[in-house]
């Protein structure tokens, strides 16, 4: 997400490329000419809406479309049905109609007009130094290269100095196993010291379910995957995939579809707490469901996890264990 005014200064996002095709190329000709509604470009693919509705949500994750509204991100994935019939004569146009969310409301236009006209590269460079800082409070040489910056941590290394120079952040070596070139915020070492192993211990887990791609996850990015013997299963830091963590430590990893958990700890607290944590979090959104098949690539099912699973409201199906708010 940006500020539209820090778009220019920021340049466009790591992304995949986009989508090929008949569909996404209809599209990218029909947006290349101005911001368009949804049934413009829907008759601009010869092949069909859906082909259209899929096209352009791949053009928006690639980050070559958006949108003027925040409207299509909170609403659910699905095709809206065709326009009806034309209204017959003396009847209101939209007196028929029902709000609800779009996943594609509002007007689509290209992204790339947002990035111009590009800054003198030092700028950009500087910029993305201090919101990656920003980002991450401390900020290390695996967390650069997990956010897929061209060029890497040696790309803003000379702008941390700068910034280090002018009294913005520090460096230092305030994370034990993360290489000795750490670039932090004065307010994130505060932090951190506060956070000492000295402090007094709590009976009471912290338990936090965090997206597995959210930079604040720092698994699998600023810091390895804890490793568990006998497994050959390792999770991967992607959209859609949650990790459950128990005093900032991971304890389950739940699959992206939520068909799968994998463990990270045999510890039956950490556990109980993750799942509940877990349970909380499907069942705070309406959208959300988890049938779990398999944990740690068994089944689920006939296992001392089935117990475990319903005493925090799964229930039993043919397959697997399911919750759904």
């Amino acid at each position: 997400l940006y500020l539209r005014e820090e778009a220019p200064l920021l340049g466009p996002p790591p992304a995949d490329p986009g989508p090929g095709g008949e569909a996404a190329d209809a599209l990218r000709a029909a947006l290349a000419a101005g911001a368009r509604f949804w049934d413009d470009l829907a008759r601009a693919v010869p092949a069909g809406r859906e082909e259209a509705f899929a096209a352009l949500w791949g053009l928006v994750w690639a980050g070559e479309a958006t949108n003027d509204l925040w409207l299509p991100l909170r609403a659910p994935r699905r095709l809206p049905p065709a326009p009806r019939a034309p209204v017959r004569p003396g009847r209101r146009p939209g007196g028929a109609r029902r709000g609800g969310l779009s996943p594609v409301a509002g007007r689509w236009s290209l992204a790339s007009t947002l990035f111009e006209p590009a800054p003198a590269g030092p700028d950009r460079r500087r910029a993305l130094a201090e919101v990656l800082l920003e980002r991450h409070g401390v900020l290390t040489r695996a967390a650069v290269l997990a956010e897929g910056i061209p060029g890497g941590f040696s790309g803003i290394y000379t702008e941390l100095g700068d910034l280090e120079t002018l009294g913005v952040c520090r460096r230092g070596y305030f994370v034990a196993g993360l290489g000795g070139a750490q670039f932090a915020l004065p307010g994130a070492v505060e932090r951190l010291r506060s956070q000492r192993e000295d402090a007094p211990a709590s009976d009471v887990p912290e338990v936090l379910v965090l997206g597995a791609a959210d930079p604040a996850q720092p698994y699998g990015a600023a810091l390895p995957w804890p490793r568990r013997e006998g497994t050959t299963r390792s999770p991967s830091r992607i959209y859609g995939a949650q990790v459950a963590l128990v005093d900032g430590v991971p304890a389950l990893y739940l699959e992206r579809g939520g068909r799968g958990l994998l463990t990270f700890t045999d510890d039956d607290r950490a556990l109980d707490a993750a799942i509940a944590a877990l349970a909380a979090w499907v069942t705070g959104e309406r959208r959300r469901r988890a049938a779990i098949e398999r944990v740690d690539g068994a089944a689920a099912l006939g296992t001392p996890w089935e117990a475990r699973l319903a005493a925090h409201g799964w229930r039993s199906d043919l397959r697997a264990m399911i919750l759904r708010a």
